[in-house]
């Protein structure tokens, strides 16, 4: 188990890295974009180990790779999507649509259908994980932010009360 999540890890962050270079990630993101994949789609994986549906797995996977990204970009002051175009790349179901196509080619258009319904689903999933990453961190700032106005908002009404001379 330990050496296949090894084996996981280094080539869904080389694919990460591959993809990074093939749409001109910058290089001082390319090691970043990397781990996000990397990260992405080891919870993807543990996720299908622990026998999750691929739907929730991939979910899991997007929203992990959504939020890595924003992380990255506050240390990085680089837009997260630098970091979450390759990240999601690991996690689209590119073998499934192919397998779709063929069935549709060679006439099985019942199993067709199904197997695009499931790529569907997939993306989906890893959208929605996605969009929730946003939500989540839209919430966290709105909060932090909140919160420093507040705390400004009290040094001020305490500073009103102070008798200040003229």
């Amino acid at each position: 188990m330990l050496f296949n999540a090894l084996i996981q890890l280094v080539f869904s962050y080389l694919a990460t890295v591959s993809f990074g270079l093939f749409i001109n990630v910058p290089r001082k993101a390319l090691n970043a974009a990397g781990i996000s994949g990397a990260m992405g789609w080891m919870v993807y994986w543990f996720a299908v180990q622990a026998n999750l549906s691929d739907i929730f797995a991939n979910f899991f996977g997007g929203l992990t790779v959504g939020l890595i990204g924003l992380v990255l970009s506050q240390r990085k002051r680089i837009p997260s999507t630098i970091f979450n175009i390759p990240g999601l790349v690991p996690l689209v179901p590119g073998a499934s649509a192919y397998q779709a196509l063929v069935m549709i080619m060679s006439g099985n258009v019942v199993k067709a259908n199904e197997k695009i319904f499931q790529v569907l689903m997939i993306g989906g999933a890893i959208a929605m994980g996605y969009v929730v990453s946003q939500l989540v961190s839209e919430q966290y700032f709105r909060y932090r932010h909140n919160r420093v106005l507040s705390k400004n908002d009290e040094e001020n009404v305490a500073d009103d009360f102070v008798k200040k001379p003229h």
